[in-house]
């Protein structure tokens, strides 16, 4: 039998993604997969298996069901066309729009929270031991800013 003819039982193809039936379920219900019926199973064609592909790729990047679904629409006619095209083309650009500005965002926490280690690990190092509470801190620590007293523990 040609790969092209095969047809993939509920329980094969989710195994083959690492899903669970009821995820397949989901996506049918959401109209991105229509599968066959054969004696009374659901069953997937090769075609169907594309499709999950593109589903779960379009997922791992970001894109929404409602985006998804409105690419398969485009899909199902088997005829691709400039339209569909243009279309993928802005949803892509809106994405890496998206998550551009989430980087930027990223990295200015990640810099803010670099700082306030280093500020953290100062302080720590400013600290003296507890071993004896009429300890002060040194002179020069003293006029530090937020350094008042020994740090305890």
């Amino acid at each position: 039998m040609a790969e092209r003819d095969r047809v993939y039982g509920v329980t094969e193809l989710a195994a083959e993604f690492d899903l669970t039936p009821q995820a397949l379920r989901f996506y049918e219900e959401k109209g991105l997969l229509a599968p066959q019926r054969a004696g009374g199973r659901r069953v997937f064609t090769y075609r169907d298996r594309a499709r999950l592909m593109l589903i779960l790729k379009f997922r791992r990047l970001g894109f929404s069901l409602e985006q998804i679904a409105e690419y398969l629409a485009h899909y199902r006619s088997g005829r691709p066309s400039a339209g569909q095209y243009r279309d993928g083309l802005r949803k892509i650009r809106a994405r890496l729009t998206e998550l551009e500005r989430m980087q930027s965002e990223i990295a200015e926490v990640i810099g803010e929270l670099k700082a306030m280690e280093a500020d953290a690990e100062r302080r720590l190092a400013a600290c003296l031991p507890d071993d004896d509470p009429m300890q002060t801190v040194p002179t020069q620590k003293r006029n530090e800013p937020g350094v008042k007293r020994c740090c305890a523990e």
